[in-house]
C-alpha cells in the first residue's frame, strides 16, 4: 500500500522503511517519559521539600491530562491532520519535558509532568497510522509490537530514571526525557506521511468535556483516596460526581451525529473484549509491579525485602520489559498453533503464574527478576493482541477514537492496580508503623491472581458468546431460506397443477420453532 503524501525519488523509500521504527520509537518516548515520575517521588519530595503526598502529583498529573488528551487526540487523529496531531503532541511533550527539568520550583515542575501527560495519546495515533500506511503483512506485527510499547517503555524506564538521578541528579532525569523527546520530533517530522485518511470530521466538544472532568474526578479520588480517606466526603463525593458525568457522557455519545467515542462499536464482541480485558488486565498489571519495587526497596531488617536502591529497582523491571518485547515475535507463532481467540487467555495464564510465583517465591531477588521476566511475557501477549482486535472490527476512520478509549481504560486500571494494592498493605500495616507485614503482600498477591482469573474467563466467554449468537443467527438466515424455497415450491406446484386442472395441495400448518 503505498504511503500518502510520500515524495518521488529515494526518499520514499528511506521514508517506507523507517516508518515502523520511527512509529515504535515514538510510543517508547512516551512511555519512558510518562515513567519518569514514579520512582522520582521520594527525591522530588526531598529536593524541593514537599511531603511524599504531594510529590505524588508527579505522576498523578501525568495520567489524568493523559486520560484527557487520550481520546481528543483520537478524534482529531482520525482526520487528515494526524501528522500535525502528532507534531503537536510531541512538541508539548518537549516543552513539558524542558518545563520540568528546569529548577524552578515545585510547582513549575507539576506543570511541566502535565504537558508530558498529552504524549500517552500518541500511541493509538501510531497504531492508526501503522493501520492505514502499511501492507496487511506489515501492519499485523507492527500494531502488535506497538501495543505493547507502553509496557515495555514503563520496564525501560525506570532504571534508566534510576540510574541518571543517581549520578547526575533528579533534574538530569527531565532532560533526558527532553533530548528523546527531540530526537521524536526530528524523526516523526522526517518520516511521518503528509496527511491522514479520512474526512475531517467536527470534534464533540460537549463530550470532550464531560469526559474529561468526570475521568479527571474518577482518577483524582483514586489517587487521593489513600490521603484523603476512602470514606471521606471529599472521595465519596468525586466518585458520584465522575459516576454521574460518566453516565451521562455515555447517554450524549449515543445520541450524536459525531461522538468523540463511538460507543456503539462495543456491540461488537470483539471491541467489548479488548476494552473489558484492557482494563482488568491493568489493574492486575500495576498490582505487581507497584508490589515489587516497594518489596525490593523495603529494608531487610523488617524480615523481608533487601533495601534496594532506585537503579537496582528499576533493573529489576527491565525483564519486564525485555520479555514483552519478546512476546511480539511468540503471538504469531501462539496464533497459528492455537487461535488468535486463544492467544487472549494464554496470555493471562502466564500473568496469572507470575503473580502465583510472587506468592511463594520472593525470597531472593533472583527470584523477583524470573517473576518480572514471567510477567512481561504474559502481559506482552495479552496486550499485543487487543489493538488488532479493535482494528480488524471497527472502520478504518475510527481505529484512533476506537484504540484511544482502550488506551483511557488501561490507564484507568493502571491506576486502580497502584491504589488497590496501596489500600491492601496499608491495611495490614500496624498501627504506629510506616511498612506493612510481609502478609500484606501475601493478600495482595491473592488478589491479583483473583483478578487474572476474571479476565481469563472475560477473555473466553465474551468472544464465544459472539460466536453462539453469530451461529443462531446464521440457523435462522439458513431457516429463512428453507421456509422461502419451500414457499416458492409450493407457489410453482400450485400454479402447474390449476394450470393442469389438478386442485392445490391443503395448507400444511408446521409447528414454530423454540429459540427462533
Amino acid at each position: 500500500m503505498p504511503m500518502t503524501g510520500r515524495h518521488a525519488g529515494p526518499a520514499p523509500d528511506f521514508r517506507d522503511r523507517a516508518l515502523v521504527p520511527v512509529l515504535v520509537f515514538l510510543g517508547t518516548v512516551v512511555a519512558v517519559i510518562s515513567s519518569l515520575g514514579a520512582p522520582l517521588v521520594p527525591t522530588i519530595a526531598a529536593v524541593d521539600h514537599v511531603s511524599l503526598s504531594d510529590a505524588q502529583w508527579s505522576l498523578t498529573i501525568t495520567l489524568l491530562v493523559g486520560s484527557i488528551a487520550t481520546p481528543v487526540m483520537g478524534r482529531l487523529g482520525d482526520g487528515p491532520h494526524r501528522r500535525r496531531v502528532v507534531l503537536g503532541s510531541i512538541a508539548v511533550v518537549l516543552l513539558g519535558s524542558v518545563l520540568a527539568a528546569l529548577p524552578l520550583g515545585f510547582g513549575f515542575l507539576v506543570a511541566g509532568r502535565g504537558l508530558q501527560g498529552v504524549g500517552l495519546g500518541l500511541v493509538p495515533l501510531t497504531i492508526a497510522t501503522a493501520r492505514d500506511v502499511l501492507s496487511a503483512e506489515r501492519s499485523r506485527p507492527a500494531v502488535a509490537l506497538l501495543s505493547i510499547t507502553t509496557v515495555a517503555g514503563v520496564g525501560l524506564g525506570y532504571p534508566l530514571t534510576g540510574l541518571i538521578t543517581e549520578s547526575l541528579g533528579v533534574h538530569a532525569g527531565f532532560w533526558f526525557g527532553a533530548i528523546i523527546s527531540a530526537l521524536a520530533l526530528l524523526a516523526a517530522a522526517l518520516v511521518l506521511p503528509r496527511t491522514g485518511s479520512g474526512k475531517k470530521r467536527p470534534l464533540d466538544a460537549p463530550g470532550a468535556a464531560l469526559l474529561a472532568v468526570g475521568l479527571a474526578a474518577l482518577l483524582l479520588a483514586l489517587s487521593e483516596g489513600e490521603v484523603w480517606g476512602w470514606t471521606s466526603l471529599r472521595v465519596l463525593g468525586l466518585i458520584v460526581f465522575a459516576v454521574v458525568l460518566l453516565a451521562g457522557w455515555s447517554r450524549h455519545e449515543l445520541r450524536t451525529a459525531h461522538p468523540l467515542v463511538d460507543l456503539r462499536t462495543l456491540r461488537n464482541r470483539s471491541v467489548l473484549t479488548a476494552n473489558v480485558a484492557g482494563l482488568i488486565a491493568g489493574v492486575a498489571m500495576y498490582m505487581l509491579m507497584s508490589m515489587v519495587t516497594r518489596f525490593v526497596q523495603t529494608p531487610s531488617s523488617t524480615g523481608y525485602g533487601f533495601g534496594t536502591s532506585v537503579l537496582v529497582t528499576g533493573l529489576v523491571l527491565l525483564p519486564f520489559s525485555a520479555a514483552s518485547v519478546a512476546s511480539s515475535k511468540l503471538v504469531p507463532l501462539l496464533a497459528r498453533r492455537t487461535s488468535t481467540a486463544l492467544v487472549l487467555p494464554i496470555g493471562c495464564g502466564i500473568s496469572l503464574l507470575s503473580m502465583v510465583l510472587f506468592l511463594v517465591a520472593r525470597g531472593s531477588l533472583w527470584e523477583l527478576f524470573v517473576i518480572m521476566g514471567v510477567a512481561g511475557l504474559g502481559v506482552g501477549c495479552t496486550f499485543a493482541v487487543m489493538p488488532g482486535l479493535i482494528v480488524n472490527a471497527v472502520p478504518a476512520h475510527e481505529t484512533g477514537s476506537a484504540i484511544s478509549f482502550n488506551q483511557v481504560l488501561r490507564t484507568i486500571g493502571y491506576t486502580t492496580g497502584s491504589v488497590l494494592s496501596a489500600v491492601v498493605l496499608e491495611a495490614h500495616t500496624p498501627s504506629g508503623h510506616l511498612l506493612p507485614e510481609d502478609s500484606g503482600y501475601q493478600s495482595a498477591a491473592w488478589l491479583g491472581c483473583v483478578i487474572w482469573v476474571v479476565t481469563a474467563v472475560v477473555t473466553i466467554v465474551l468472544p464465544r458468546r459472539a460466536s453462539a449468537a453469530a451461529k443462531r443467527a446464521m440457523t435462522v438466515d439458513e431457516e429463512l431460506l428453507m421456509d422461502e424455497s419451500i414457499a416458492d415450491a409450493e407457489t410453482a406446484e400450485d400454479s402447474a397443477g390449476a394450470d393442469a386442472g389438478v386442485p392445490a395441495a391443503p395448507a400444511v400448518t408446521v409447528p414454530a420453532r423454540s429459540g427462533r
